[in-house]
């Protein structure tokens, strides 16, 4: 189990184990380390080895009507394809099992969330043909998890959905136009959906184990840069492409249409790392993403670190009708 004492212990340890794709051999006997986008010391351990943070593969669902357990603010991925009943993953489980693989609508997916960069996308599984089954590598990128595939154990960096070590590196999966929201947005809206059921794992669902981390000052196990024109590292941005919003911009407007999209912005979500019960964290409100014809968009909210990390030249939407680069 991650969780920041754990990861304290094993700070040292990361850089230690960094660039040394010689063990990585022996946890990853099939992955081509000779294909790679991306430098090896830019990857260290995260502590936990392979799988020792448990994906989840074809979880069970209930009701919207019988669940009770998730706290009206408890933060949920939500989940609407086109052709099937829409599915809330609450984050008090992903938090502990970081990606599920799913099916929705016939439709391979994997809901994944970093809890060290808050972001939570949702891909296509499909890759030229085949469908990939995704697992924890126990290594970070820039403070964000590293993926793998048990087909070919090629390792994908999920805050890009890129494939950067073995036979598929360079190439991007598919981002699926999913959100999130509280638990009581999701069933208000969808009465007869589904929700993801509480695994059958020992874990403490509904605790945070990284109590405080989304106030801290510095991120856990990043080296890089801090984000420019003085924004936090741990400040939360509304990703859309190589774009990044401030959320403090949006939540204080409410709305933003800019660059093609429009941005909303509404409370009642809790943060899922600020107090040790998900539920009771500080209101941090919930986004939606639209294109002019209002159709949902792909998109991220995640730490501004994380953003500046893997879009070192992207635009920050600081003003109306401005951005800067990095």
């Amino acid at each position: 189990m991650r969780h920041l004492a754990f990861i304290a212990a094993f700070a040292c340890f990361g850089s230690v184990a960094s660039a040394n794709p010689d063990a990585w051999r022996q946890e990853f006997p099939r992955t081509d380390f000779s294909r790679s986008s991306v430098a090896f010391d830019e990857i260290i351990s995260g502590g936990p080895p392979r799988d020792g943070i448990p994906a989840l593969t074809g979880p069970d669902f209930i009701d919207v009507a019988y669940e009770d357990r998730l706290d009206p603010r408890e933060p949920v991925v939500s989940v609407e394809l086109d052709g099937a009943v829409p599915r809330a993953y609450p984050i008090r489980y992903l938090t502990w099992h970081e990606i599920v693989n799913d099916r929705v609508a016939d439709v391979p997916i994997a809901v994944t969330f970093c809890p060290l960069c808050n972001s939570a996308l949702t891909f296509d599984r499909r890759v030229a043909g085949q469908v990939l089954t995704f697992g924890v590598t126990g290594k970070l990128r820039h403070s964000d998890m590293v993926m793998y595939d048990r087909e070919t154990e090629t390792w994908w960096q999920q805050a890009l959905g890129q494939g950067i070590v073995g036979q598929h590196f360079g190439v991007d999966l598919v981002t699926l136009p999913t959100w999130m929201e509280s638990w009581e947005s999701f069933r208000s809206r969808n009465p007869d959906g589904l929700v993801m059921d509480e695994p059958d794992w020992r874990r403490a669902y509904g605790r945070n184990p990284y109590v405080g981390y989304d106030s801290a000052r510095k991120p856990f196990l990043y080296s890089g840069e801090d984000p420019p024109h003085g924004i936090p590292a741990l400040a939360r941005v509304v990703r859309v492409g190589d774009r990044a919003w401030p959320l403090t911009r949006l939540a204080e407007a409410g709305q933003i249409s800019e660059a093609g999209v429009t941005l909303s912005w509404a409370p009642g979500k809790a943060s899922a790392l600020d107090t040790r019960q998900i539920g009771a964290g500080r209101d941090v409100g919930q986004v939606r993403v639209r294109d002019s014809e209002g159709r949902d968009l792909a998109h991220d909210v995640m730490f501004a670190f994380a953003f500046h990390a893997f879009w070192p030249d992207g635009d920050w939407m600081l003003e109306d009708n401005s951005s800067a680069k990095n």
